[in-house]
């Protein structure tokens, strides 16, 4: 069944012969008519409408769409093992967020706060102890004791739900990205108790620029824009019988909480980073001040599937 708006497109436009640039988007629909998918159909249907409508609105010269494709190349070239350019480009567009949203509720808002994964998500972070510790190398920075709970709609504890967390260093790299980290630094799975609880140690994040050495850095230079993402942590929740939750706990206090250059932060998303400066030490080696952070995720019923991890 054809939509109103591809209808008008398409009429006479079977027969494939291009009389005028007009002609030209019908053609295109009409050749795609025989996707055996209806969800292919939908997608590339509005794909081929809308980009040929943004060319038309833009008036697009022959010099910017060369320069498109050799910036998406580059995209391509850019992308290696240890670094995704297309999504960072997708985010720094604001598309990550937005398809989040779309799919998990305004502002993270419903049963599941959904965030975006990013680009430094690996799959396999080492399995540690509840209470222990991932700061795996020297790293310097204030200690940070973090304790969450992971619920379902109903307020029951979920046990056994497999949570990786991963932030960058307080200089603002991920190890991966750092010659002086060690493999795995700041990287941790962890599982939830009977209760649903877990927690951890690990010293405050700090905001850091996202690469800009790539055609991202370029948008972002011709925009005037910032590269800087506010501090915040990765958590990632998996079990089975359960959408997989992917979000992010941002830093209270961070400058630049309302511009982030990837569009991720949400209020239900910022985090109380509490600061201590007196009182009981958490361990016998913290003597100067320290954070804690308590949080809570709800995960919605649904089917577990773990994303593609961006890099290896």
């Amino acid at each position: 069944m054809l939509d109103a708006a591809r209808l008008a497109v398409v009429a006479d436009a079977r027969s494939g012969i291009i009389e005028r640039e007009e002609d030209l988007t019908g053609v295109v629909l009409a050749a795609m008519e025989g996707a055996p998918a209806d969800r292919v159909r939908v997608v590339m249907d509005a794909l081929v409408r809308h980009l040929h409508a943004f060319a038309r609105e833009v008036k697009l010269t022959e010099e910017e769409y060369d320069l498109a494709i050799a910036f998406l190349n580059r995209v391509g070239q850019a992308t290696n093992d240890s670094h995704n350019e297309g999504i960072l480009l997708a985010d720094i567009l604001g598309f990550s967020t937005l398809v989040c949203l779309l799919n998990n509720g305004n502002a993270g808002a419903t049963e599941t706060a959904s965030a975006l994964l990013g680009p430094f998500w690996r799959m396999h972070s080492p399995k540690t102890e509840n209470g222990g510790s991932i700061v795996r190398c020297a790293t310097p920075g204030d200690p940070l004791f973090v304790t969450c709970r992971v619920l379902d709609p109903t307020g029951a504890p979920i046990p056994g739900v497999e949570m990786d967390v991963w932030h960058a260093s307080p200089v603002g790299y991920y190890e991966n990205q750092d010659p002086e980290q060690v493999d795995m630094n700041l990287r941790g799975k962890f599982f939830t108790d009977a209760e649903g609880y877990f927690s951890f140690r690990s010293v405050k994040p700090a905001g850091y620029p996202v690469p800009t050495d790539g055609p991202v850095g370029d948008i972002l230079r011709a925009q005037k824009r910032h590269p800087f993402r506010p501090a915040h942590i990765h958590f990632l929740g998996f079990r089975d019988g359960f959408k997989t939750l992917v979000t992010q706990v941002f830093v209270d206090d961070d400058e630049r909480l309302d511009s982030d250059v990837v569009f991720g932060v949400t209020r239900h998303l910022i985090g109380e980073y509490r600061r201590h400066d007196a009182g009981t030490s958490p361990a016998p080696d913290v003597t100067g001040p320290w954070y804690t952070l308590d949080y809570t995720f709800v995960m919605e019923p649904g089917i577990a599937k773990l994303p593609f991890p961006p890099i290896k």
